[in-house]
């Protein structure tokens, strides 16, 4: 009883804290603060919403196939190249490095270069999702394999246990949490990096359903695809967790029981 009382209670204080925001927004926009065409009230941004619905997932769609290519993509690349880095201490030192200065580059600059370089099709897109997707993935699974237990290891070796049985057993379960910490944030990269790549140029997707209605000054639109664009975030990040539940259930069970 007393469980269920607190995770009734951690779901209300995030949504109050949402409700309030959105009351304050309504406020300030009923007072006129800004005028409409600048900052549309919750209101406008719902009635937009509903009115280009339909609009709205035609075009998601296209992003969606964007950032999943992407995000798979970037998923195998990332686990093929964090292994042979833990495998070879010379690739790990020399890919590093560069793993880290590709992170430093911004997205935006990056991204009319692909696009100059691809065309306005779907490939500029998918490989900006996996530029963005790559990184957490292979630094995740990296900082896993350093965590596996050298006991256990030790022990694997000693009843003559190849180096793919350790792998196998002992590296690539330790790496599980980081990998699904890294997917977890990979997840909401690869809709952004999408829609930050079709904003450059397409024909399709909801960063050129943007654009489009920023160009027609409809922000009341324009704050009602951001909304989307949030909600599918949140959401394939909820789907991670899910599958963080069923791949790793001891790790639900060792939260049970610190919560009891």
């Amino acid at each position: 009883m007393k469980r269920k009382f607190q995770s009734i209670t951690n779901a209300l204080v995030p949504a109050s804290a949402v409700i309030l925001l959105l009351l304050l927004w309504q406020g300030f926009c009923m007072a006129g603060v800004l005028p409409e065409y600048m900052l549309p009230s919750p209101v406008q941004v719902v009635q937009a919403f509903v009115q280009d619905f339909s609009l709205m997932v035609s075009h998601m769609w296209t992003t969606l196939f964007e950032a999943f290519a992407g995000l798979g993509i970037g998923i195998v690349l990332g686990f093929f190249v964090a292994f042979l880095m833990e495998q070879f201490t010379v690739l790990y030192r020399a890919l590093y490095p560069i793993l880290v200065i590709t992170q430093t580059i911004p997205t935006l600059a990056i991204a009319p270069l692909i696009v100059l370089w691809m065309g306005y099709n779907t490939a500029p897109k998918i490989t900006l999702v996996v530029i963005m997707t790559f990184f957490p993935i292979t630094v995740g699974l990296l900082d896993g394999f350093k965590e596996a237990d050298p006991d256990a290891v030790r022990l694997l070796k000693a009843m003559g246990a190849s180096k793919h049985q350790i792998f196998v057993h002992i590296m690539l379960p330790s790496a599980l949490g980081h990998f699904f910490a890294g997917l977890r944030m990979s997840v909401s990269y690869a809709v952004v990096g999408a829609v930050v790549a079709e904003w450059l140029g397409g024909f399709a997707g909801l960063g050129v359903y943007m654009t489009r209605v920023k160009k027609s000054y409809a922000y009341d639109r324009m704050f009602a695809v951001i909304f989307l664009i949030t909600a599918i975030s949140i959401l394939l990040m909820k789907l991670v967790d899910v599958m963080q539940t069923v791949v790793m259930p001891w790790k639900r069970a060792e939260k049970e029981a610190h919560v009891k």
